[in-house]
């Protein structure tokens, strides 16, 4: 129990050092004691209560909630960019652009760089900055053809990110997902969809979307998938896709769905990759997003702060 006198002293010399800005030593020399009594007094005062230090930053808040995260996941890397009180459109151009850029960062001893498909890694590579990096090689990694929406199909996007890389990139000739399992069997046997696959396993880091394929669903959009593929995954109870690979709650691959129709590495294929790093952004992932962290698919999240604010909160109810 501490006694009046203490607190007194507590007080006085907190004082001293948070508001005259004095130095332990000079706050010593003043009261008359060693600096480490001051050292531990002033530990004291804060375990105590009698000081309470807040950081006026915006991006406290954001660090709080990648800790969180990154605590509650083997993860190597959580970046929440602080998007609170920006625009949707905005907010989007700021997660692609943090994204780009720890993308860059990552770039040193790669040979191979694997992309994904859909808006956010579309939004990234607009935001790519130019870069020379002669020796790489960008390749899809999922199938990539279609009529509707191309710029979103990772065929595209491999080649748009190569162009700012100024270096090579595959096209894989397939579309992601194709009418019935014989058909896949058929293509995966050509030289021109398993000669690219077989690169695509063979990537140092990888660049992938999380969707939900049943709100605002790209797949759904550009006619990958309809009703009854709807109505199926939901029967399987799929929350979430990475990659174009559907995944339950607890992040294990889906059975008897579109999984079996699917021109692309799944999953289970992407944790031999050295590094995969998500982009992805929308409280209506959240479930998606949990899923795909259960399964421990990703090594780096990218992500915005309204979507790692409501992560953290069903992270927190289900405790």
């Amino acid at each position: 129990m501490m006694t009046d006198g203490e607190k007194k002293f507590l007080l006085k010399i907190c004082r001293m050092y948070y508001f005259d800005e004095l130095t332990q030593a000079e706050i010593a020399k003043k009261v008359g004691v060693s600096r480490p009594i001051i050292s531990k007094g002033l530990q004291r005062a804060r375990s105590e209560g009698l000081v309470e230090i807040i950081i006026h930053d915006d991006a406290f808040h954001t660090i709080d909630l990648e800790q969180q995260i990154e605590n509650a996941f083997s993860v190597e890397d959580v970046i929440v960019v602080p998007t609170a009180e920006l625009p949707p459109e905005i907010a989007k151009n700021a997660l692609a652009k943090e994204a780009a850029s720890y993308v860059v960062k990552q770039l040193k001893d790669v040979a191979k760089v694997g992309v994904s498909w859909g808006t956010s890694l579309h939004s990234l590579v607009k935001e790519f900055p130019g870069e020379h990096h002669e020796h790489l090689k960008v390749i899809p990694l999922v199938g990539g053809m279609g009529s509707n929406r191309i710029e979103l199909h990772s065929n595209q996007i491999a080649y748009e990110l190569s162009k700012k890389l100024n270096c090579s990139c595959e096209s894989l000739y397939a579309p992601a997902i194709v009418e019935s399992e014989k058909f896949r069997e058929l293509l995966l046997q050509t030289p021109a969809v398993s000669d690219v696959l077989e690169e695509a396993r063979k990537i140092d880091l990888a660049i992938v979307g999380i969707g939900n394929p049943f709100i605002r669903s790209t797949m759904e959009e550009i006619g990958y998938i309809g009703k009854e593929e709807l109505k199926n995954m939901e029967q399987a109870r799929v929350v979430g896709d990475i990659n174009s690979c559907f995944v339950l709650a607890d992040g294990s691959i889906a059975k008897n769905t579109i999984n079996e129709r699917v021109i692309g590495i799944n999953v289970e294929e992407l944790r031999n990759v050295k590094k995969v790093v998500a982009v992805t952004e929308g409280i209506h992932k959240v479930d998606s997003i949990l899923a795909t962290l259960r399964g421990g698919y990703i090594d780096t999240l990218i992500t915005d702060e309204r979507t790692a604010s409501e992560l953290v909160k069903k992270l927190n109810d289900a405790k």
